[in-house]
């Protein structure tokens, strides 16, 4: 909000070039105001007007930009100038910058840092892609379990400044290994002569280095933390994750989800970003494999080419049963999938699901069998279109909604359970994907009622 009720004032004194007036204003603002300022200005103006923030002010509003924003700003700054900014980046910000970049500007980049901060950057990137590993900040207060109060908040008043966050203080034994996590509040109302092993109930939780970052964002919604420690395979504390970098990256497991599901790959970039010609790539291989399955619709209604001849009135219900065998398979499919993802259900639930869908499948399918029952019987009685055989019509339109909404239902939530099962994302099983096989074999249900039924 500040940034918006003085913006007018902000670029009055960039177009003036009146930098001194400038920078005691910002100096004043948090680095968030700063970042949305700086990114409503031209690009031209942008790296002019950010060589103004003082070194440290400047990183801290750095981290706040995407990583194109970074990117840009990068190539037009001064050698100096981003050698400061990346010194004075959080690791895990910087490393998630470096993951962004090819591999020949991060070696210009490694370059930059400090002999200190350059072994951090390459320990983190070190560790595989998409682990805990990459997310986590070396920047941390672990403490002895002998030292007291007195000594531990001594330590934080030295060694605090350089911590991504004061709210956990973590104790280690004499090998560096994971003992416990203490919040500061018990250091701030704790006697300064009680040891810091007497503040310890052993009760913690912490996450392994090489996890995988969506088991990170997992625990942080189960456990309800603002940061957790991670350890190596042996138990010693290497590092911590906090609630900021996760939420990052259950942003961007949500979107690839939304994205799959709906029968998109996941897109590398903002969706203004990317280009067109990448768009149309992500596109066009699920469209083209959609729309070869449905070509199958015809071939199954080929089979039918006789029966539809001798009641073409039969046609005339075909994209209303596909339609709702689709709709119904694409709602089962996309809360299943969510379900999944939020870690709802498991593999272990699939008779839960598969009894629960079952049952929506019939009561969905009845409802909609009394709605098409309504609408045969009233277009009937008002302009009878549909012949003597409206009624054997009515049936047949309305047993195959009920058995074709219930397959469908079904399809759609089991489809997830198998892919998930075979090693594969359930998200890849996506709505539209559900939907074409639900055509065909939905097809196939209603013109086997007609024959049963009508012919």
């Amino acid at each position: 909000m500040i940034s918006q009720l003085v913006q007018p004032e902000i670029i009055d004194l960039i177009t003036n070039r009146q930098f001194t007036e400038l920078k005691e204003v910002l100096i004043d603002w948090t680095p968030t105001d700063i970042a949305d300022l700086l990114l409503s200005l031209p690009e031209n103006e942008q790296a002019i007007f950010f060589r103004l923030l003082p070194k440290d002010l400047a990183a801290d509003v750095f981290e706040y930009f995407d990583v194109d924003t970074q990117i840009n700003l990068i190539q037009l700054l001064g050698k100096e100038d981003v050698a400061s900014i990346l010194n004075e980046m959080a690791d895990d910000d910087r490393t998630a910058l470096f993951e962004e970049v090819p591999p020949n500007v991060v070696r210009q980049m490694l370059a930059y840092l400090s002999p200190e901060q350059r072994k951090i950057s390459q320990q983190l990137l070190g560790y595989p892609e998409h682990s805990v590993g990459r997310l986590m900040t070396p920047d941390y207060i672990a403490v002895k379990e002998n030292w007291t109060v007195q000594q531990t908040l001594d330590y934080i008043r030295e060694h605090g400044k350089d911590s991504e966050t004061l709210n956990v203080v973590y104790a280690i034994d004499e090998k560096g290994k994971l003992i416990d996590d203490i919040r500061i509040r018990e250091f701030l109302l704790s006697p300064l002569l009680e040891k810091v092993s007497e503040l310890m109930d052993f009760n913690f939780v912490s996450l392994i280095v090489n996890d995988d970052q969506e088991r990170a964002v997992e625990v942080f919604k189960k456990y309800d933390k603002t940061a957790l420690p991670v350890t190596d395979s042996s138990g010693i504390l290497v590092g911590i994750v906090t609630v900021d970098d996760v939420l990052d990256i259950a942003e961007e497991e949500a979107t690839e989800d939304i994205q799959k599901i709906a029968g998109v790959e996941a897109l590398d970039e903002p969706y203004p970003d990317i280009s067109l010609l990448s768009m149309i790539k992500k596109r066009a291989g699920w469209l083209s494999i959609l729309f070869l399955g449905e070509m199958l619709t015809a071939t199954a209604m080929s089979f039918f080419e006789t029966e539809i001849q001798r009641v073409v009135q039969l046609a005339l219900f075909v994209p209303l049963i596909i339609s709702s065998g689709g709709n119904s398979g694409s709602q089962a499919a996309t809360l299943v999938i969510r379900a999944l993802a939020l870690g709802e259900v498991s593999l272990k639930n699939w008779f839960f699901i598969f009894r629960r869908e079952i049952i929506t499948g019939l009561i969905l399918g009845i409802i909609l069998a009394l709605i098409g029952m309504l609408r045969i019987t009233t277009w009937h009685y008002l302009g009878g279109s549909y012949g003597s055989m409206w009624l054997l019509l009515m049936i047949t339109v309305s047993l195959s909604l009920v058995g074709v909404v219930t397959w469908g239902t079904l399809m759609g939530s089991m489809l997830p359970l198998i892919i998930k099962k075979l090693g594969f994302d359930p998200a890849a099983s996506s709505a539209p994907f559900v939907a074409t096989l639900v055509d065909v074999t939905g097809l196939i249900i209603y013109f086997s009622v007609a024959l049963i039924i009508i012919l």
